[in-house]
């Protein structure tokens, strides 16, 4: 017991033991400095220092953005950033892809390829049953487009009588004149040729956009127009253009005039389409081309 204590009071009187720690000039051996220190002030100092040093790093990483750069770490905010990418990225890829729909839509448009699948006769709600048959189907999308044009009429015109809403104050006739061939779907015809003279003016049906208007080999100046409603109508094999892509127009402006350009023409004429989502429709139900 003796032993222990008398440990004890030399490993105190160790602990507080006074040293000097001179500092000489080696070469004239002349005192520069000299400091009074013991063990137990060497073992604070450095439990202090040490303390500070990691406090100042926790500090550092917790309050900058040091922390982002830990493997593993977490926030917050990067959590919310993240989720934030990943609708963005959703909306991103749901916009893409009715673009490609679109763009194809309009590329069939241009090229007058279209084929009815069965996928897209379920989307429509028909099947392909003997009793049904793609043909129905142009006639259910104008009426939709008669519908959506004698509505939107309607909300602008407070004088309108429902009772005898008719298409023509709705839609303008693109040009008059005699039909050299007519819809005629079983052959891939998706569209009436007017007959007309040259440079003939060429009018919108209605106010719309301008989604193309360039040349093509086949079918020489074309311009197609957007309009409301989701339907599209075409102008192919005219002389010139009046309009550029991404102009507005009105219905019945000039947007181009009647010529004989690409290959597939056969003399002046206007080569004219409606489109809608994707499905041809016979302009010859909406439109009188004949002069009165």
């Amino acid at each position: 017991m003796a032993k222990q204590e008398t440990k004890s009071r030399r490993f105190i009187k160790k602990l507080f033991s006074s040293y000097r720690m001179v500092i000489i000039n080696e070469d004239t051996f002349e005192e520069k400095a000299q400091l009074r220190i013991t063990r137990f002030s060497v073992f604070l100092t450095g439990f202090l220092g040490m303390s500070f040093l990691c406090t100042a790093i926790f500090m550092t990483i917790s309050y900058t953005s040091l922390k982002e750069y830990i493997p593993g770490y977490d926030s917050s905010e990067l959590r919310q950033k993240a989720i934030q990418n990943l609708f963005t990225t959703d909306s991103l890829i749901t916009l893409y892809n009715q673009n490609i729909q679109y763009l194809n839509a309009v590329r069939a448009v241009i090229s007058e390829d279209i084929s009815f699948q069965e996928e897209d006769l379920s989307k429509a709600g028909l099947s392909n049953s003997s009793e049904q048959s793609t043909s129905f189907i142009p006639a259910i999308m104008e009426d939709s487009l008669l519908r959506a044009f004698v509505a939107n009429e309607d909300k602008y015109n407070p004088n309108n009588n429902n009772s005898s809403l008719e298409l023509k104050p709705l839609l303008f006739p693109p040009a008059k004149g005699p039909i050299s061939q007519e819809f005629n779907e079983e052959e891939s015809h998706f569209a009436v040729d007017i007959v007309l003279e040259e440079n003939t003016p060429i009018k919108a049906i209605a106010d719309g956009t301008v989604i193309f208007a360039e040349w093509t080999v086949e079918t020489g100046f074309v311009i197609i127009l957007e309009h409301a409603s989701g339907f599209l109508s075409v102008y192919k094999h005219n002389a010139s253009l009046s309009k550029s892509q991404g102009e507005a127009v009105i219905g019945g402006e000039v947007i181009a005039s009647a010529g004989n350009t690409g290959e597939y023409s056969t003399g002046f004429h206007l080569h004219f389409e409606l489109w809608m989502e994707g499905y041809p429709l016979n302009p010859a139900n909406f439109f009188n081309f004949y002069d009165e």
